[in-house]
């Protein structure tokens, strides 16, 4: 057993859609990587309509609070 595993070679080619439009991504295996000058700015009208909020909780996994509800109520002892 080897102890470093290479990387495995990407199968898809390189693809940049502000540059290439028409390609059909149903024929060919497609990486989608954005050149410089067709990057995603991320400040349109959508952009500023999305929000962020955090919480925190007890917990270290999404969902937490409601996980350990449920398994107080399935796991609770009897009496």
């Amino acid at each position: 057993m080897a102890d470093h595993i290479p990387d495995t070679p990407p199968i898809g080619r390189m693809y940049c859609p502000g540059c290439e439009p028409a390609v059909d991504p149903m024929r060919e295996i497609l990486d989608v990587r954005w050149c410089e000058r067709h990057m995603p700015q991320g400040a349109g009208l959508d952009d500023t309509m999305a929000g962020a909020t955090t919480s925190v909780s007890g917990s270290g996994e999404a969902g937490g609070e409601d996980n350990r509800r449920w398994c107080e109520v399935l796991h609770r002892r009897r009496v």
